[in-house]
């Protein structure tokens, strides 16, 4: 079985994901696809193991193989953590729909580490761009402030929101380099301040539920046998 075959025959999930899904799309938006397939399980008995990952067949789409995606979401990872809260998802059978009612299962206080932790690996890329071209990659600023305010919005109430809502001219305006670089930083360290503190106070619990989680991907597999 080609892993396009997998992606095409065997998705339990798929969305919309990128400026579609967090409401800052324009005219020239492309359309990010994002999935979860189920290998069968006789594919795993081989020498020769299946692909944990899957890019295309289409243009912009990557699609997980659902034990992958679970470990990372586990690990609230922040791009898995996004694909599992599109607001727009284009498909979901019975196993992605019971893969959406678990996405409480995956939240953690972690997401505090691992969201701050991807924000700060975007920032050095955007201060080496304003060294070299003294200015950042204003589209990339955009969306590191987008990440940041959901980061911290998740740590306060316990849900994570993709859609930025109200906040969408403010950020396009970022995006088309209409915000002082100097401001758009006080921005980004005003949010991952406001992260900081929501850590102490966030509802999510100390680990995420590994156990359900585990019980689901196991049902899923024997299905397939």
């Amino acid at each position: 079985m080609t892993p396009d075959e997998l992606v095409r025959d065997h998705t339990i999930y798929s969305c919309v994901m990128g400026s579609r899904a967090f409401g800052l799309a324009t005219e020239d938006s492309d359309t990010d696809r994002r999935g979860v397939y189920l290998t069968p399980a006789p594919l795993f008995w081989r020498f020769d193991k299946p692909p944990a990952h899957v890019e295309g067949p289409a243009e912009e789409q990557f699609s997980w193989e659902l034990e992958r995606f679970c470990e990372l979401a586990l690990r609230n990872n922040p791009n898995v953590l996004e694909c599992l809260h599109s607001p727009v998802v284009e498909h979901a059978d019975a196993l992605g729909r019971e893969l959406l009612s678990l996405r409480g299962a995956f939240l953690s206080r972690g997401a505090h580490t691992t969201f701050v932790r991807y924000a700060q690996g975007q920032r050095r890329k955007l201060d080496a761009d304003v060294r070299q071209y003294g200015r950042p990659r204003w589209k990339h600023a955009m969306h590191l402030l987008r990440l940041l305010a959901s980061c911290r919005d998740l740590l306060r109430t316990g849900e994570l929101r993709i859609d930025v809502g109200e906040d969408r001219e403010a950020l396009l305006a970022v995006k088309r380099g209409e915000v002082p670089w100097p401001e758009v930083e006080a921005r980004m360290n005003r949010l991952v301040e406001e992260a900081d503190r929501a850590r102490d106070t966030t509802p999510l619990p100390a680990a995420p539920d590994r156990a359900r989680v585990e019980d689901f991907l196991v049902r899923a597999r024997r299905a397939t046998v």
